[in-house]
């Protein structure tokens, strides 16, 4: 226990599904966690049941593709906390489609928040943990910034630039303390995902013949993925930046 104690976190996308996990694993370890989401309810969500559970955390309502609101969040970590010492960028939108027939819309919002607001928050960030000689961001891409598959060409696309957004501002950054590193998850059971699955012909199929593609048999669960967020964001990863780490059920290794 303990392995963040008294760090200042954001956590976006902290409304559900990864981001609400990650956010309750830094809170358990002791982080100070800035829960952020879209949906003002469900981060609310969030944030009552780490308060339950003896953690401090806050709910804030912002769309991370708004570099305003980005800058705001991330200024609202330092006047409650102080800091910012750990970023979880995990925010993202999965808009199936066959690619032709994808609509500008489509591509403009994936790209905006996927990566625009990652760019946005660490933009922010980064100012604040410089003064303060160091700082953890991790990035939750997608074992789609590696492999493509059916109807993700667009999320597969903006996952990409997420991995290569971690491994520049890791070099970057380096030699000021500031460690990033990147999460590539497999086929997590999350909402996200429903869309997609619905495309391939629904979950429970997806589900009864997962096997074939992630060799571990089942979905992952949120908290699996919280765990190595955690890691990373501690200093127990000292060692560890401009990491791509696939947590994909062996998805990657066939």
């Amino acid at each position: 226990m303990g392995r963040v104690v008294g760090k200042a976190c954001v956590v976006t996308g902290a409304g559900s599904g990864i981001g609400r996990a990650i956010a309750e694993r830094l809170a358990e370890e002791g982080g100070k966690v800035l829960c952020v989401d879209i949906q003002i309810e469900s981060v609310t969500k969030t944030v009552a049941g780490i308060i339950a559970a003896g953690g401090v955390a806050e709910a804030v309502e912002a769309d991370v593709s708004d570099p305003v609101k980005s800058a705001a969040f991330i200024n609202r970590c330092v006047e409650l906390y102080g800091s910012i010492d750990i970023l979880i960028n995990n925010a993202a939108v999965n808009l199936p489609g066959i690619f032709h027939e994808v609509t500008n819309e489509v591509i403009d919002r994936t790209f905006d928040v996927n990566i625009k607001g990652p760019m946005y928050s660490t933009r922010a960030a980064i100012p604040h943990m410089l003064r303060q000689s160091g700082g953890s961001i991790v990035n939750i891409a997608s074992v789609n910034a590696l492999i493509a598959e059916q109807f993700l060409t667009v999320y597969a696309a903006s996952k990409g630039a997420v991995a290569m957004l971690t491994k520049g501002i890791a070099v970057d950054y380096a030699k000021q303390g500031i460690r990033c590193n990147c999460i590539c998850p497999g086929w997590v059971d999350t909402p996200i995902n429903y869309a997609h699955a619905e495309m391939l012909g629904g979950l429970a199929k997806i589900y009864a013949s997962i096997d074939d593609f992630q060799p571990i048999g089942r979905p992952g669960e949120p908290r699996e993925i919280a765990h190595l967020a955690l890691f990373l964001a501690s200093d127990e990863a000292s060692f560890l930046t401009g990491s791509i780490i696939t947590a994909d059920g062996g998805m990657t290794a066939k």
